[in-house]
């Protein structure tokens, strides 16, 4: 009888340790599998770029002047941001506040969030053009401007700010 009982707590102990063995490695299969190796560090924050009023008539050899500043939603240091600009209507030249004269569609690097454009009329009609801001992750923010010129009767003409989505191509550089 003194067996049994001996041969009873055996089996319970080695029943106890098996079940502890099989919890034991179920938490250590979960723990495995849940992991992550990588950090998930968000990169493409949505941007805009705000501008000051912009002057709606302008003659030619007048200079208007486009305070902008670039709006994120958030930071990362490896962040580039690129501009470029589109003359659909008119004649006329834009430039950025350090003397640099854009040529159109080309992009250049925008060192600072606050910056300052300067469009010259070179043209006695209306002028039209489109200014794209874009970032190394595909995303862009694209506004487009008229000017009617003040020599003329047209007095409708308003600068229109509008979003494009962001995209997946990469900006090479």
């Amino acid at each position: 009888m003194d067996m049994n009982r001996l041969k009873d707590g055996i089996r319970e102990k080695v029943n106890t340790v098996k079940m502890l063995a099989v919890f034991c490695a179920g938490l250590l299969f979960i723990g495995m599998t849940a992991c992550d190796d990588g950090l998930d560090v968000t990169q493409a924050y949505p941007f805009t770029v705000e501008t000051m009023p912009i002057p709606k008539e302008l003659a030619k050899g007048e200079t208007a002047e486009i305070r902008c500043e670039l709006v994120r939603e958030g930071e990362f240091d490896g962040a580039v941001y690129t501009i470029r600009y589109f003359q659909f209507d008119g004649e006329g030249t834009l430039k950025l506040d350090n003397g640099l004269v854009f040529q159109p569609n080309d992009r250049y690097l925008l060192e600072n969030e606050k910056f300052r454009l300067y469009y010259t009329s070179e043209c006695d009609e209306s002028q039209s053009l489109t200014i794209t801001v874009e970032d190394n992750f595909g995303n862009s923010f694209e506004w487009e401007t008229d000017f009617n010129n003040s020599n003329t009767s047209e007095t409708e003409s308003d600068s229109v700010l509008a979003v494009t989505p962001p995209t997946s191509k990469q900006i090479r550089e």
